[in-house]
């Protein structure tokens, strides 16, 4: 089970929202997510809150039925959210109201959630996964030159050990011992880009594989599949590769080449020569056997 932080740096379960991909989010979405998480069916969360199968069935739906406050209310209560995170007037579960101060976030940093220009949601998900405490770690251990001198310490002792060897043996140029000692010097930089890059590689590889199911996330590869199949059909047209991208270019629009009559396909390719498709292709300069 992937572990992930939540707003007060503590581990918890990882919750699957589509929310997290989004730039907004639906009341609707909000309160099927809030049901989905603690694995509800309707008519359990009828049974413990009071409020009718049907009319939290409604709430859910695309289109908004009016909630009560009574409703709302009680919803709220049982979720342990405030009445402005069911109506997606905020994204704060837990801490409401909290001062920008207590974030230490700069201007600059504050006018970036603002724009729009990014997904906030997404660095949100970034930034609460359990590895990216290490990730900041490393980071600021680089920035601020922490292990700078160390590495220039290991380097000048490897540089002294192998100025020591090559003035008392003079061994030949591709004497192994000395090789060792040239390639076991590593640059801060070159360490550094490495070890967060692995971290980085990591969380961005947990976060795509937590939504390849989520409905707007990219199809899979039928299209393409579909594509290779179409191509091969059209590939065992027989006559010329103008022959073949003509086919292929009818399957696309869903045209059945072999219905054609000689005279409508004796068109189309005269149209399909002409076009910057087959002019640019490989095809328009080849001869086939």
């Amino acid at each position: 089970m992937n572990m992930w932080y939540n707003g007060d740096g503590g581990k918890a379960d990882r919750r699957k929202e589509q929310e997290a991909m989004k730039q907004g989010i639906t009341i609707q979405e909000r309160l099927k997510d809030l049901r989905t998480e603690r694995h509800l069916k309707l008519e359990e969360l009828a049974a413990v809150t009071g409020i009718s199968k049907s009319a939290l069935g409604s709430y859910e739906n695309d289109e908004l039925k009016e909630i009560s406050h009574k409703n709302l209310v009680e919803l709220a209560k049982f979720y342990g959210v405030s009445t402005d995170y069911l109506l997606c007037l905020t994204e704060n579960r837990n801490h409401p109201g909290m001062e920008l101060t207590e974030l230490h976030l700069s201007d600059s940093m504050v006018e970036l959630l603002k724009s729009g220009r990014i997904n906030n949601r997404l660095l949100c998900e970034i930034a609460t996964h359990e590895d990216f405490v290490t990730l900041m770690t490393d980071t600021e251990i680089y920035v601020d030159g922490v292990a700078t001198a160390h590495f220039q310490n290991f380097n000048s002792l490897l540089e002294v050990l192998r100025g020591q060897v090559l003035s008392q043996y003079q061994p030949v140029e591709e004497d192994a011992a000395l090789k060792a000692l040239e390639t076991m010097q590593v640059q801060e930089e070159d360490y550094f880009c490495q070890v967060t890059h692995r971290t980085w590689d990591a969380i961005l590889h947990a976060i795509r594989e937590a939504h390849k199911d989520d409905t707007d996330s990219a199809p899979d590869g039928s299209n393409a599949m579909k594509l290779i199949k179409d191509a091969k059909k059209a590939m065992a047209v027989p006559g010329s590769y103008l022959d073949v991208f003509t086919a292929l270019m009818c399957t696309q629009l869903q045209i059945r080449y072999e219905k054609l009559s000689e005279q409508e396909r004796t068109v189309l390719k005269n149209i399909m020569k002409k076009t910057p498709a087959y002019k640019d292709s490989p095809l328009s300069r080849m001869k086939r056997r």
